[in-house]
């Protein structure tokens, strides 16, 4: 009964920082970026014609999102995970930096595995919006928040990530993954395309346009690896630099459909 307490209570509560984190960062992105057309990827589409549509599911996920690291939270403190390692700043950086190349690598496989034929269905509703806006990050069906996430349970159980870092990257991916949906470039820069493995805005946001590149989430490793990054992707990038003065043509037209 204690455990099953102490469940709801974490789900609750972390809950609660997700929402605020989505509302208070969405509200503050969207203003900003009303500031600054010319940096919108998608000129021609209007993304927030879907706003409520995308709050109103975000809201449901979200709640999932947190039931999934709260019941890998509430399993360490039963004692059923492996025990967390010790935490100093520097012990939690490299934790840190480690746990984030295996949720981005988690997040690769099970968001392509989406994109199979079979298992798209649970996807398509997160792809009703070709120009993604802030809102539409949690935005998703139940089955495919249960695959991409499980990560948050699932980790506990597969390295001694110290607790607090556990919930740092679960806070870090919201920002990350609101910022990657908002569809509007800031972050243009050499450190956001080969030989770097950083994505800016436009990463995403060709997944979106397209469904059938770009399936990481905060890296580009994975997608250069499998052969899966955009083809236009580091052009455009140098384009909102300065790095090239014109900008490159489309090699893929947009659809919503399944990539593999």
């Amino acid at each position: 009964m204690e455990t099953a307490t102490q469940f709801v209570v974490v789900t609750l509560a972390f809950w609660a920082l997700l929402l605020t984190i989505y509302f208070g960062f969405g509200t503050l992105a969207e203003r900003i970026t009303a500031r600054f057309p010319e940096r919108k990827i998608q000129p021609n589409r209007d993304g927030l014609r879907r706003k409520q549509a995308d709050i109103r599911v975000s809201v449901k996920k979200l709640a999932v999102s947190a039931a999934l690291i709260g019941a890998g939270y509430t399993a360490r403190e039963a004692g059923w995970t492996l025990e967390p390692a010790p935490l100093t700043w520097w012990s939690a950086v490299l934790w840190f930096a480690a746990g984030m190349i295996v949720f981005d690598f988690w997040f690769y496989v099970t968001h392509r595995m989406l994109h199979w034929r079979p298992l798209y269905r649970f996807h398509a509703l997160h792809h009703r919006n070709v120009a993604p806006t802030v809102w539409s990050n949690d935005c998703t069906g139940t089955v495919d928040t249960i695959m991409e996430h499980s990560f948050y349970l699932a980790i506990w159980f597969m390295m001694p990530i110290p607790t607090a870092v556990v919930f740092a990257i679960r806070i870090f991916n919201q920002f990350v993954g609101m910022i990657g949906h908002a569809g509007f470039e800031f972050f243009a820069s050499p450190a956001t395309r080969a030989p770097w493995p950083f994505v800016g805005s436009t990463y995403h946001d060709l997944h979106h346009m397209t469904s059938r590149y770009n399936f990481a989430n905060t890296f580009s490793i994975w997608d250069r690896l499998f052969g899966t990054t955009h083809p236009d992707y580091d052009a455009r990038i140098a384009w909102r630099s300065g790095s090239s003065v014109e900008e490159p043509r489309p090699q893929s037209t947009p659809t919503r459909r399944s990539a593999l």
